[in-house]
Protein backbone atom coordinates (compact mmCIF):
# COMPACT_ATOMS: atom_id res chain seq x y z
CA UNK A 1 0.00 0.00 0.00
CA UNK A 2 2.75 2.42 0.90
CA UNK A 3 4.60 1.63 -2.29
CA UNK A 4 1.57 2.58 -4.38
CA UNK A 5 1.17 5.85 -2.46
CA UNK A 6 4.85 6.76 -2.79
CA UNK A 7 4.76 5.82 -6.49
CA UNK A 8 1.72 8.04 -7.07
CA UNK A 9 3.40 10.93 -5.25
CA UNK A 10 6.56 10.49 -7.30
CA UNK A 11 4.55 10.34 -10.52
CA UNK A 12 2.78 13.55 -9.53
CA UNK A 13 6.09 15.19 -8.72
CA UNK A 14 7.52 14.15 -12.09
CA UNK A 15 4.42 15.47 -13.87
CA UNK A 16 4.73 18.76 -11.99
CA UNK A 17 8.42 19.07 -12.93
CA UNK A 18 7.60 18.39 -16.60
CA UNK A 19 4.91 21.09 -16.52
CA UNK A 20 7.34 23.58 -14.96
CA UNK A 21 9.97 22.70 -17.56
CA UNK A 22 7.47 23.30 -20.39
CA UNK A 23 6.53 26.66 -18.90
CA UNK A 24 10.20 27.61 -18.65
CA UNK A 25 10.74 26.70 -22.30
CA UNK A 26 7.75 28.84 -23.31
CA UNK A 27 8.96 31.68 -21.11
CA UNK A 28 12.40 31.53 -22.71
CA UNK A 29 10.87 31.60 -26.19
CA UNK A 30 8.67 34.58 -25.30
CA UNK A 31 11.68 36.35 -23.81
CA UNK A 32 13.65 35.89 -27.03
CA UNK A 33 10.69 37.13 -29.08
CA UNK A 34 10.45 40.16 -26.81
CA UNK A 35 14.12 40.97 -27.36
CA UNK A 36 13.67 40.58 -31.14
CA UNK A 37 10.63 42.86 -31.10
CA UNK A 38 12.45 45.50 -29.09
CA UNK A 39 15.33 45.36 -31.58
CA UNK A 40 12.88 45.72 -34.47
CA UNK A 41 11.17 48.64 -32.72
CA UNK A 42 14.47 50.44 -32.23
CA UNK A 43 15.34 49.98 -35.90
CA UNK A 44 11.91 51.26 -36.95
CA UNK A 45 12.20 54.25 -34.60
CA UNK A 46 15.57 55.09 -36.13
CA UNK A 47 14.21 54.77 -39.65
CA UNK A 48 11.19 56.93 -38.80
CA UNK A 49 13.43 59.56 -37.23
CA UNK A 50 15.63 59.64 -40.33
CA UNK A 51 12.65 59.92 -42.65
CA UNK A 52 11.08 62.70 -40.59
CA UNK A 53 14.34 64.66 -40.44
CA UNK A 54 14.45 65.50 -44.19
CA UNK A 55 11.15 67.47 -44.32
CA UNK A 56 12.03 69.27 -41.11
CA UNK A 57 15.45 70.29 -42.44
CA UNK A 58 13.86 71.34 -45.74
CA UNK A 59 11.35 73.53 -43.88
CA UNK A 60 14.09 75.13 -41.77
CA UNK A 61 16.22 75.80 -44.87
CA UNK A 62 13.25 77.49 -46.53
CA UNK A 63 12.26 79.51 -43.45
CA UNK A 64 15.71 80.63 -42.26
CA UNK A 65 17.68 80.80 -45.50
CA UNK A 66 15.00 81.20 -48.13
CA UNK A 67 16.15 78.06 -49.94
CA UNK A 68 13.76 76.15 -52.18
CA UNK A 69 14.15 72.78 -53.88
CA UNK A 70 15.58 72.98 -57.38
CA UNK A 71 13.12 72.23 -60.14
CA UNK A 72 13.87 69.75 -62.91
CA UNK A 73 14.32 72.55 -65.46
CA UNK A 74 17.03 74.25 -63.38
CA UNK A 75 19.15 71.15 -62.88
CA UNK A 76 22.32 70.83 -64.93
CA UNK A 77 24.86 68.08 -65.15
CA UNK A 78 28.62 68.50 -65.39
CA UNK A 79 30.54 66.24 -67.73
CA UNK A 80 33.84 65.20 -66.20
CA UNK A 81 36.83 64.58 -68.42
CA UNK A 82 37.90 60.91 -68.61
CA UNK A 83 41.06 59.99 -66.75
Amino acid sequence: MWIVLVGALLAGLVALNVAVLQLNVRLDKVGRERIDLRTDNKALESQLSSENAAPRIQALAHKRLGLVPAGPDSTTFVQLAPK
